[in-house]
């Protein structure tokens, strides 16, 4: 049974993951504070993106870039890219 979570992002108090759904360090801070809805909106905004930008999720420095922004969507901290029409097909770190 799913353990109910206050969630950081949008601080309802829900049913959290039974597991959690990244890898690492950040998946155990995902699995202890963050409700699968806004883990869901995250998901569209990974999409989005990725889309936007042009990533391979397979290069590392997309991967990071990715990591960063869902740590500052998911938990508030740092800076999120903007999908920023003007910076297409780049990532500026």
């Amino acid at each position: 049974m799913m353990a109910d979570i206050t969630c950081a992002r949008c601080g309802a108090t829900k049913p959290g993951f039974e597991r959690a759904p990244f890898p690492g360090a950040i998946g155990a801070r995902v699995l202890e504070g963050i409700c699968p809805d806004c883990w869901g909106q995250w998901l569209k905004q990974q999409t989005m993106l990725i889309n936007h930008y042009g990533l391979n999720v397979m290069d590392p420095q997309a991967r990071q870039f990715l990591t960063r922004n869902m740590e500052a969507f998911l938990f508030k901290t740092g800076q999120q890219d903007d999908v920023d029409t003007s910076k297409q097909g780049t990532i500026a770190h």
